[in-house]
């Protein structure tokens, strides 16, 4: 008498799951701290809120974006790369998205540099700073999850069957874009 095995039981995305709470929330406080941004900016009457001497240029942030876009790219590689068995393409897109976010992070302290922002506990100006600086923890935070995917993947924990963990990594980094692409909006081209 011979028994056959049960089929493996798919196992559930936690991981997946786990990110898209964290990612929902992190969404929702950048709604909140733009809505403050804006709302404050509507009560001063637009006119003369950002003061003269703050600078907000526009071309360190237009790169930021084009980069933070390239980054969405190469960690969508990396996903279908090791959704496909592909590790050599994996790794090297994984690598290339933590390469990335530390140019982002790079970009953004020299725009720092050049802005004039002076944290006082009041004012436009703080504002400003914690709105980029939570979104710099936000790209931070996604990098080092693109670094211990690939650490992950390098230990072979993903497969073409399992691989919810370079998706999620994927999916945090898209939302990091996406929250960047409103910030860049709101707070440059509404102020321009």
């Amino acid at each position: 008498l011979t028994t056959v095995a049960p089929a493996p039981v798919a196992r559930p995305r936690v991981l997946m799951i786990g990110t898209a709470l964290v990612t929902g929330a992190v969404v929702m406080l950048f709604a909140g701290l733009l809505g403050i941004y804006l709302s404050s900016r509507a009560a001063a009457g637009g006119a003369g809120w950002i003061p003269t001497e703050i600078t907000l240029p526009l071309t360190q942030p237009n790169v930021m974006f084009l980069t933070l876009v390239m980054g969405s790219i190469t960690i969508q590689w990396a996903a279908y790369s090791i959704g496909n068995d592909d590790r050599k393409n994996a790794y090297v897109a994984l690598g290339l998205t933590a390469v990335i976010g530390v140019a982002y992070v790079n970009m953004a302290a020299y725009l720092y540099t050049l802005t004039g922002l002076d944290i006082d506990g009041t004012g436009v100006s703080t504002l400003i700073v914690t709105i980029t600086g939570a979104h710099i923890a936000m790209v931070v935070g996604a990098t080092i999850f693109a670094v211990l995917m690939v650490f992950r993947a390098l230990g072979g924990q993903y497969t073409s069957r399992q691989h919810d963990g370079v998706s999620a990594a994927a999916f945090f980094w898209h939302a990091t874009t996406f929250v960047f692409f409103f910030i860049w909006l709101i707070l440059l081209f509404s102020n321009s």
